[in-house]
């Protein structure tokens, strides 16, 4: 394969469309290649916001129709056949008595079942409203009209900071990275006047590639920071900066 044909493989290597050897030939021709770096950081950037734009918000009136279904939906008992077994043992003793308690504990069982499977609806609920704002976030920070970006690269991959300074966020578009060492995280940070550093969120360390909105307000930060963490993140950063980007102007 020619470095002309090299050229052209950028947009398919952003959207992971190569194969094995396409995809490490191209990675050979990036290191020594600024231009097809610099196509790579915006055709992922590009893919992010078009991704993020066909995103369909569920219907409002869904969320009320599980919560309502899945208090009518009877469950198997793991303990059947022992419960049968009672049962036939109450009705030919005839001990009324013990098929009331039989009964009651039944009872007790299934509507704890339910409280707790209603529990459960209502924290999927919770965490499903949660990452569609956080979807909505992202979405209008890189759909913003004043949205400007800078690309580099990190970690064996390509970032690219955008930020709006209307909305005064920004979200870190990652595409390719190594992993981290195992218990360790990426850890975002905002770089503030006097060099002090402010967390601005983690990394998914599962995720090569993956857009994160960064938390809290851009508020004059000059650049921002990529550090290596314990899983959990760390109050201040430990370890060198794998990457600094400077806030584009």
């Amino acid at each position: 394969m020619t470095t002309a044909d090299l050229h052209t493989l950028a947009s398919a290597y952003a959207v992971h469309a190569l194969d094995g050897q396409e995809r490490a030939a191209f990675e050979r021709h990036l290191v020594d290649c600024d231009a097809c770096e610099q196509e790579v950081a915006e055709f992922t950037a590009t893919a992010g916001r078009l991704a993020l734009a066909s995103t369909v918000r569920a219907r409002p009136v869904m969320r009320e129709q599980v919560l309502q279904r899945i208090t009518t939906v009877r469950q198997v008992s793991p303990g059947a056949a022992p419960l049968e077994r009672v049962r036939r043992g109450a009705l030919r003793g005839g001990a009324l008595a013990r098929w009331a308690l039989a009964a009651s504990v039944a009872a007790a069982v299934f509507g704890g079942t339910a409280a707790w499977q209603y529990e459960r609806a209502q924290d999927a609920s919770r965490e499903a409203a949660r990452a569609q704002r956080q979807v909505e976030d992202v979405a209008g920070v890189l759909a913003a009209p004043d949205a400007k970006s800078r690309s580099a690269k990190v970690a064996g991959g390509a970032g690219t900071l955008v930020v709006s300074a209307s909305r005064e966020r920004a979200v870190f578009i990652a595409s390719g990275m190594s992993a981290p060492p195992r218990g360790k995280v990426y850890q975002l940070w905002f770089a503030d006047d006097g060099g002090k550093m402010r967390s601005a969120g983690l990394m998914d360390p599962d995720r090569s590639s993956q857009a994160v909105l960064m938390q809290g307000a851009v508020d004059g930060a000059s650049g921002i920071g990529i550090t290596v963490e314990p899983a959990g993140g760390s109050k201040q950063p430990t370890s060198t900066p794998v990457a600094l980007l400077g806030v584009p102007a």
